[in-house]
């Protein structure tokens, strides 16, 4: 389709009509809108010819890089025969039953000892983890556990922007005058070893403080009253956390004595963003629940999936008789369109290796940031595993001082990045710019992005360091 409208006039309609989703209304009025004109690969353009090297995949989830073709093709045969269909009342087609056939059998057959069974789709990240909440509560009601529904949820942890998802995410930035329902949450520590260890405190006893907690919170809140613990395999948009050494085992070993199922949300990690499949099977997770997104259509379209294991399943179906219908859907669930899109996006991720690719290029990029940036005295630390980064800025980097709150620098970083060409991300929890491309990345790629990141960093030195003298 081609617009004929000036970018004046996209400008001032924007301004005038468009409410975005994180912007500032107060700033766009006055700056309007960065105005996307095309795509390929990995690289973007605006209306006015500028072209960007997208570092962070749109926002994780552009995995198999923009342009492709194939997917243009499968949409449009899609629509050509069966435009829509719902799933109320058992209604299906044959694009979402099969891809609900190919997720179960993908995630079971790449996480170690999963017993993935069933599938519920719906749009976004947001609403699966609502999905999975629900269907939490749904299982503890029919096993008579009435008041087990507290969900243990991780500062820094992000799970979306819908209401429970809201409460769910530990970034109080998203909770600011919406009245979150977070009084259903129990929150405990974000994990990262660099952030948040004492002084001489090693990464196990690191790991056995946090334990410890999960611990002491089970037995204050009563196990009773708690029914899931939700966590992201790595947390992204909190600040680039990879969990410590022996996380995940140990807090499977709690929740298990407990009686406390584990909802992992793999938005991001899904769909080897980490370097396997699965970011479960990076970090040795056998997970109640999972939540996709992202990854799954490779953005090309809107899918979500909440996969539910046999423990789960089972209640549900040995009970339905006596509950009936499950009251929960959503219009455009399985869409018909959104699921064929899927399955062809989980082919060519298959296809072209692109897993492993994240794994090797990955690594590659990491790698290479960690060179660029060992000697510049506010780079605190570069962290990450397969194709996601982070780069953690301190005020002061023999002795871990950070700046202080609401300073900035990764704002800073991330708007210098740009002036360079560069899409990068300034995340909103820790002072943490990130990396997170398309899984189609190469060294070429790599080495543009370090390159074009270098200049940011050299060229945004004098900012930082005011705003270290305004801090210390």
């Amino acid at each position: 389709m081609t617009f004929s409208k000036t970018a004046d006039a996209i400008k001032r309609a924007d301004i005038n009509y468009h409410m975005h989703g994180n912007t500032s209304i107060a700033n766009h009025s006055l700056s309007g809108p960065n105005i996307i004109k095309s795509a390929s690969g990995m690289r973007i353009k605006d209306i006015y010819g500028n072209e960007y090297l997208d570092s962070i995949a749109g926002l994780w989830c552009m995995t198999l890089g923009y342009g492709r073709e194939e997917i243009g093709e499968v949409a449009k045969e899609s629509i050509s025969s069966l435009g829509y269909t719902h799933t109320f009342a058992g209604n299906t087609c044959e694009s979402t039953a099969l891809l609900a056939e190919e997720l179960v059998n993908l995630f079971n057959s790449n996480v170690d000892n999963s017993h993935i069974s069933k599938v519920f789709f719906g749009h976004s990240g947001s609403d699966a983890n609502d999905t999975n909440i629900k269907l939490m509560k749904l299982y503890n009601n029919l096993r008579g556990k009435f008041s087990k529904k507290k969900i243990i949820a991780r500062e820094g942890g992000y799970h979306g922007v819908t209401t429970m998802a809201t409460a769910l995410t530990g970034i109080p930035a998203y909770h600011s005058a919406f009245d979150a329902p977070i009084d259903e949450i129990v929150r405990i520590s974000a994990p990262s070893y660099y952030r948040f260890h004492k002084e001489g405190e090693t990464e196990v006893e690191y790991t056995d403080r946090l334990i410890n907690e999960l611990e002491d919170v089970i037995e204050r809140e009563g196990a009773d009253n708690i029914g899931a613990f939700i966590a992201e395999p790595v947390m992204g948009t909190g600040g680039m956390f990879v969990p410590p050494k022996g996380y995940f085992g140990r807090v499977q070993e709690v929740l298990k004595e407990n009686d406390i199922i584990l909802i992992v949300d793999e938005v991001v990690t899904g769909f080897g963003r980490t370097g396997e499949m699965f970011g479960s099977k990076t970090f040795g997770i056998a997970p109640d629940m999972v939540t996709l997104a992202k990854g799954l259509t490779s953005a090309y379209a809107p899918l979500s999936a909440s996969l539910v294991s046999k423990k789960i399943w089972s209640v549900l179906e040995s009970s339905s008789d006596r509950y009936g219908p499950i009251m929960h859907g959503f219009t455009y669930g399985g869409h018909p369109v959104s699921t064929a899109i899927a399955s062809k996006a989980i082919e060519i991720l298959k296809r072209e290796d692109l897993v492993n690719n994240a794994k090797t290029v990955g690594n590659y990029l990491l790698e290479r940031v960690k060179e660029a940036t060992y000697e510049y005295p506010y780079v605190g630390e570069v962290r990450g595993i397969g194709a996601m980064l982070g780069v953690e800025y301190v005020a002061r980097k023999a002795n871990r001082t950070f700046f202080k709150k609401g300073v900035g620098p990764h704002k800073a970083v991330a708007d210098e990045c740009l002036k360079h060409g560069l899409i990068s991300r300034a995340l909103p929890f820790v002072d943490v710019t990130n990396m997170a491309p398309p899984l189609i990345i190469n060294k070429e790629d790599a080495d543009e992005c370090v390159m074009r990141f270098s200049k940011a960093l050299e060229s945004v030195k004098p900012t930082l360091d005011e705003m270290y003298r305004k801090s210390y």
